[in-house]
């Protein structure tokens, strides 16, 4: 490193050097990239895969399906019940005397059957569905799409709770140590005994399954790993002159633990954070395919796994839905080892 570069250095503050760190490990922030643009894309999911056209130019006027519900007869149809934008019919409808439709480049939604294939369900990859059909008929493409976006947007809030919740109790624990924090382990110890697998499945069986369902479920586990670093960072930190010093000004405990011991005890929290997101993702994706996940007309990865078990001839269920899931989870893992390798001061 040159004279220039290392007073520039110098210079930086800690996070601009961690910034700097975490951008020279290519493949850590290249995946960051992709990841956030496909988690992007799956956002404007209903924009990408729908039923629906975006807009409909119908006899010199403008309509928009997407976001409201139009009657068959608006069309020119004879129906007085809600338009099948995929039927023939009213396709020929929407593309004469003038008339179009704008279609999303993905025709189907995630619950969208193809009642107008060639192929017994579930069908193979083709012109009209690109990705085959599941054994209903819905499009593979679509409901991976869908799926995507919502196992990611399920981890990033099972690692909201599960973070905030272990942040807390493990900076408790390690701030006033003593014997609340040796009662507080016995419980953790007990808790962590509790058959998680076990409760899933009994409460299952007596509440509706659905999402949130879930994250309530899997946070009252998922926080014990964190809490750990979390308290040996505030055990290791209460001691310090700089805390002893604040003691001695009068700043108030909850200060301390704040604005003092917290940005120091956050080094294992953000590098974590990737780990849990990808953990969060592959625990819904594993519930969903024993069927102690999300109801069963919701778009899920582990669903498609499981209909590509029961279909083994559909090779295009399983290896579409393996790739989906082995790819996010690997860009994960590489943002994960690039975060903790910018997070390391050791490194220069």
């Amino acid at each position: 490193m040159s004279t220039a570069a290392s007073g520039l250095a110098l210079h930086l503050s800690p996070a601009q050097r961690r910034w700097r760190r975490f951008r020279a490990n290519r493949l850590g922030f290249a995946s960051l990239w992709l990841f956030g643009v496909l988690f992007i894309l799956s956002l404007f999911a209903e924009v990408l895969s729908n039923d629906r056209p975006l807009v409909v130019h119908y006899q010199g006027q403008y309509y928009f399906p997407v976001v409201r519900d139009y009657p068959e007869t608006a069309f020119g149809g004879d129906f007085d019940t809600p338009t099948d934008y995929l039927d023939p019919y009213v396709k020929r409808l929407l593309s004469k005397d003038g008339n179009w439709a704008l279609y999303a480049p993905n025709p189907y939604r995630y619950d969208t059957i193809n009642y107008f294939t060639d192929h017994p369900n579930p069908s193979p990859p083709s012109a009209v569905n690109l990705l085959g059909t599941d054994d209903r008929g819905r499009d593979v493409l679509a409901r991976l799409l869908y799926g995507f976006r919502l196992s990611v947007l399920f981890g990033f809030a099972l690692t909201v709770v599960g973070t905030f919740i272990g942040v807390l109790l493990g900076a408790l624990q390690g701030y006033y140590g003593g014997r609340f924090d040796l009662a507080f382990q016995r419980v953790i110890e007990i808790w962590n005994s509790m058959p998680e697998l076990y409760l899933l499945i009994i409460f299952a069986s007596i509440f509706q399954p659905s999402v949130l369902l879930l994250i309530i479920l899997l946070s009252l586990f998922g926080w014990m790993g964190l809490a750990d670093y979390v308290r040996a960072e505030f055990l290791r930190g209460r001691n310090m002159e700089y805390v002893k010093a604040a003691r001695a000004l009068g700043v108030t405990n909850t200060a301390i633990m704040w604005r003092h011991l917290l940005p120091n005890g956050m080094t294992p929290v953000i590098t974590f954070l990737p780990f849990r997101i990808s953990g969060a993702i592959l625990a819904l994706t594993s519930l969903d395919f024993l069927g102690l996940g999300v109801p069963p007309t919701t778009p899920s990865l582990g669903e498609l796994l499981s209909q590509g078990k029961d279909n083994i001839e559909a090779w295009w269920l399983s290896i579409t839905t393996f790739g989906v899931l082995v790819g996010a989870l690997a860009l994960l893992i590489f943002i994960g080892e690039a975060l903790r390798e910018a997070m390391d001061t050791r490194r220069s």
